[in-house]
């Protein structure tokens, strides 16, 4: 993160809309819908996906297919719900045939990501595989 303060007037729905509207790199070209991310702005745990899949790119909302499943049985394991945590991905584009993103997706969709973490300010940040990682 850049460690700066967060502009005023900037907010998730904002910086949302900001990703929809997103050309920065080819996957906006495939697209159906950009995957901003979901979930509370005040959530004390963001969880960081690779990107999103055929649901997800269908529906505009991260984790809504077979992952999101599982997902959810986690969270429940673990006392929490979707509206406990804020949920996203390196890219918010969903990458063709579902395959892992290229560094140069990952990095046009970077500051998405800083900006995200700085709005939510979580408390426990949850990275979910190794492009997240």
């Amino acid at each position: 993160m850049s460690g700066g303060m967060v502009p005023p007037g900037d907010s998730l729905s904002l910086l949302s809309e900001e990703v929809r509207r997103c050309t920065k790199c080819p996957l906006s070209l495939t697209r159906t819908n950009a995957v901003p991310g979901d979930g509370p702005p005040d959530a004390r745990v963001l969880i960081v996906g690779e990107g999103p899949g055929r649901n997800e790119d269908l529906q505009g909302k991260p984790f809504v297919g077979a992952a999101g499943k599982q997902l959810d049985a986690l969270l429940k394991e673990a006392g929490l719900s979707r509206d406990d945590v804020y949920i996203t991905n390196v890219v918010k584009c969903r990458p063709p045939e579902n395959r892992r993103p290229t560094g140069a997706e990952a990095d046009a969709c970077h500051p998405y990501l800083e900006r995200q973490l700085e709005l939510v300010s979580p408390r426990v940040v949850v990275l979910l595989g190794d492009s997240a990682l």
